[in-house]
C-alpha cells in the first residue's frame, strides 16, 4: 500500500512543526511538502500532487478557503481537511462550499487527525465532533449548507478584498495579482457597490467580520 501523502498548509512556523510531527508518527502516511500560505499550497499542490492537503484558514496573502476552492476546482481528485482554531458555523459552511472533505479544530486529539485523514484518504468525509452538528444532509445524503455572505463576490473580488483588509496598496494588488492598477480600482469599485460599503475601512471591518482576515493578521 502507497503511503497517503499530506501538504500541510499554515502560516505559522511551530504550528506546522507541530502538526507534521503528528502526521509522521501514523502509519502509512507521509509529509510531502509544506506551505505558509494559500498562494504557495496552490503551487506546491501541483508540484506534488497530493493525496491530502492540511489547510489553514487564516493565512495572508490568499486564505485556505479560496485556497481550498481553487484546489477542489482544478484538482478534484485532491482532498482538502481544514485544520482551524475556529468552529464557528460561517467557517464550516465556507469550508463545505468551498469542496473540503473535513474540518478539525486544532485542539483535537492527534487520534482524531489519523481518524479524518484516513477516512478522507477512502473517499469519505469526516468533521470533528465540534463542529459535526452544524453539518446537515439532504435526503439523498449530501452534504448541505447556507449561502454565506462570500458567495455574493467572485473569486478575483474575494481575492482583492482580503488584500485590501491586510492593508496592501492598490500598486501591491496589482503586483501581487498581475493585472493593473485600474482593473484593481474597478474590482474594489464593484466591491462596494455590491456590499453597499462606500469606503475602505469599512471594507475591512467587512472582512474582519466575516472571518476573511482574522485581526492577528
Amino acid at each position: 500500500m502507497e503511503p497517503i501523502s499530506v501538504l500541510l498548509a499554515d502560516d505559522h512556523n511551530l504550528v506546522r512543526a507541530g502538526i507534521r510531527a503528528l502526521v509522521e508518527k501514523l502509519p502509512e502516511v507521509s509529509v510531502v511538502a509544506e506551505a505558509k500560505d494559500g498562494r504557495e499550497a496552490l503551487r506546491l499542490v501541483r508540484d506534488s500532487n497530493p493525496d491530502l492537503v492540511l489547510m489553514d484558514i487564516a493565512m495572508p496573502g490568499l486564505n485556505g478557503l479560496e485556497a481550498t476552492a481553487r484546489i477542489s476546482r482544478e484538482f478534484p481528485s485532491i482532498r482538502v481537511i481544514i485544520l482551524s482554531m475556529y468552529a464557528n458555523d460561517e467557517y464550516v459552511r465556507e469550508a463545505i462550499n468551498a469542496g473540503a472533505y473535513g474540518y478539525l479544530v486544532k485542539r483535537s486529539a492527534a487520534t482524531e487527525l489519523e481518524r479524518a485523514i484516513t477516512a478522507v484518504a477512502r473517499g469519505e468525509k469526516y468533521f470533528s465532533p465540534l463542529v459535526s452538528a452544524r453539518v446537515n444532509r439532504d435526503s439523498g445524503g449530501r452534504l448541505t449548507v447556507d449561502r454565506g455572505w462570500i458567495e455574493r463576490l467572485t473569486p478575483r473580488q474575494r481575492e482583492i478584498l482580503q488584500l485590501i483588509a491586510e492593508r496592501h496598496s492598490t500598486k501591491d494588488i496589482a503586483s501581487i495579482l498581475n493585472i493593473s492598477i485600474k482593473t484593481v480600482e474597478t474590482h474594489r469599485a464593484q466591491l462596494m457597490e455590491r456590499l453597499d460599503i462606500h469606503d475602505v475601512p469599512g471594507l475591512v471591518r467587512f472582512a474582519i467580520r466575516s472571518g476573511l482576515v482574522s485581526l492577528d493578521e
